[in-house]
């Protein structure tokens, strides 16, 4: 694109500040206006980040002219809703991840989009990071042969607290929507939507879940070993192993890293990366791009494979329900 796309940035928490931060290492896109439940907190965000349209309220920044596209920054249950709004108002979304709160609506917010034509795309910020680009070449070139396995973990510790929004059920707490997407969503980049799935899930509080763990099995005799945790900090790695290679992927492996390949008779090839910021700005330079080109989706980060993703998530969580019931 010949000029930077005006984002209008949808929340203004933790993440909304993060993107908005990365996109001044970047040529595609500036931090136009905010929309916030409370003008104060949009003006602040405004200030912070250069943005001249500060609104306090969403129904604003959507309706406003001079924004491309919005950012949907907002905790995972109201993702659809605030998806929805955006379209509604014939806008380009990028709506944080997890993309919905179930497969379901997931459907909803794509056939919406689809059918107005509008660009839409889960922000899986780690599909567009130079390190992840790189395994899906060397995977693409046949340079761990057939994959056999994948692995991958992702734990957080969280000061058990009633009142925050990682522990209360109607704010979408628990591990797998919050910190299981990445590995769900790293394990769907490498192998697809599995056909048969077990899951062991115990809650950390009734009806939330603190541990994940995931046994994901294809049709092609590949698994996926996929764990996640609110209780400990844990590695953060992941690894694809081949029947004549495998890639290891240095924690944190969904945030700007590096992989070391190894082949079947131990030889190791190092990848690193140049670093800045936290790597959201690629995920903007993606939509950039789609929209420059004139693409309604990302062929990154489809539509189809974020439904996939959640139908998988559901699923997981079935497992939780059925222990807490």
């Amino acid at each position: 694109m010949t000029e930077p796309l005006r984002w209008g940035i949808l929340g203004t928490g933790n993440i909304a500040h993060t993107f908005a931060n990365d996109l001044q290492y970047i040529d595609e896109g500036v931090v136009t206006a905010v929309g916030s439940r409370s003008q104060s907190s949009a003006d602040a965000f405004g200030q912070k980040f250069g943005a001249t349209l500060c609104f306090d309220s969403y129904e604003a920044l959507v309706e406003c002219d001079q924004v491309d596209v919005i950012y949907v920054a907002t905790p995972h249950p109201l993702h659809f809703a605030h998806a929805m709004l955006a379209l509604d108002h014939d806008k380009p979304v990028l709506v944080e991840k997890a993309f919905t709160m179930n497969a379901a609506e997931a459907r909803e917010l794509v056939a919406t989009a689809r059918a107005k034509s509008l660009f839409l795309m889960e922000a899986m910020w780690t599909r567009f990071l130079p390190h992840v680009a790189a395994v899906r070449t060397l995977i693409q070139g046949g340079a761990i042969g057939e994959i056999v396995t994948v692995e991958a973990d992702h734990g957080q510790w969280f000061e058990p607290d009633p009142t925050s929004r990682i522990f209360d059920r109607e704010l979408g707490a628990g591990a797998l929507l919050d910190l299981g997407v990445y590995p769900v969503s790293f394990a769907s980049m490498v192998l697809g939507a599995p056909d048969r799935l077990s899951a062991l899930v115990d809650p950390v509080v009734d009806g939330v879940d603190g541990q994940t763990s995931m046994l994901l099995g294809y049709a092609n005799g590949a698994h996926a070993v996929l764990t996640c945790t609110l209780r400990a900090a844990s590695a953060n790695r992941a690894c694809i192993t081949g029947t004549t290679a495998r890639i290891e992927i240095d924690g944190v492996f969904y945030a700007p890293s590096a992989f070391t390949l190894i082949s079947r008779d131990g030889a190791e090839q190092r990848y690193d990366f140049p670093r800045q910021g936290r790597g959201l700005y690629y995920q903007a330079q993606e939509v950039a791009r789609c929209l420059g080109e004139g693409r309604a989706e990302s062929d990154v980060m489809s539509l189809d494979e974020s439904i996939a993703i959640m139908a998988t998530m559901d699923r997981v969580l079935e497992h939780l329900y059925d222990s807490t019931s």
